[in-house]
């Protein structure tokens, strides 16, 4: 296998600039971008009939999140659990591993990028919708309510545009 590297860096010297930008290291989220993408892709070629990119719908997407769960590592207490509601519960239960709310919002933020990276319009970007932006809210406030922490929402503070008919003048006095 290290022929090939050797014959990579040989060859790196006739290569152009743009194949060489490529061949540099990828960033941590630019590999896990490329990852997410090829998964996703590989799911909608799985789908019986296979689902080409054109074809792909919110749908799809949330198809494919409610897929990923069965790989998810975080508790999800249900509603009858006697640790529902609990933040550390003491002993372990049947309630099944989800993913957490957090990785799936990162992912679809990926998986946005991805797609308009690959030629995909922001105007169709599945990974846009507002199905999507819906689901992800329930999925944090369920996982929130499971663990017993309420989700409020930061009230966005309100900046107030002074005008410059704003009848109290603002003089600032300097002391000398």
């Amino acid at each position: 296998m290290s022929t090939g590297r050797a014959k990579d860096s040989a060859e790196g010297s006739s290569r152009s600039a743009g194949e060489q930008q490529q061949s540099a290291p990828l960033s941590r989220y630019e590999s896990q971008k490329r990852r997410d993408w090829n998964t996703f892709g590989q799911y909608l070629k799985n789908q019986r009939p296979p689902v080409s990119l054109s074809q792909c719908s919110c749908s799809h997407v949330l198809e494919f999140l409610r897929y990923l769960d069965q790989f998810g590592k975080t508790k999800v207490h249900l509603q009858g659990c006697i640790f529902f509601g609990q933040p550390e519960p003491p002993a372990p239960c049947t309630c099944p591993l989800r993913q957490a709310w957090g990785s799936l919002d990162a992912l679809i933020g990926r998986l946005r990028a991805a797609y308009e990276e690959n030629g995909g319009s922001p105007e169709t970007n599945p990974f846009g919708s507002g199905a999507i932006r819906v689901y992800l809210r329930e999925v944090r406030e369920c996982q929130a309510k499971a663990r017993g922490i309420p989700y409020k929402k930061k009230k966005k503070k309100r900046n107030q545009i002074k005008t410059h008919d704003d009848p109290k003048p603002t003089t600032t006095m300097h002391s000398s």
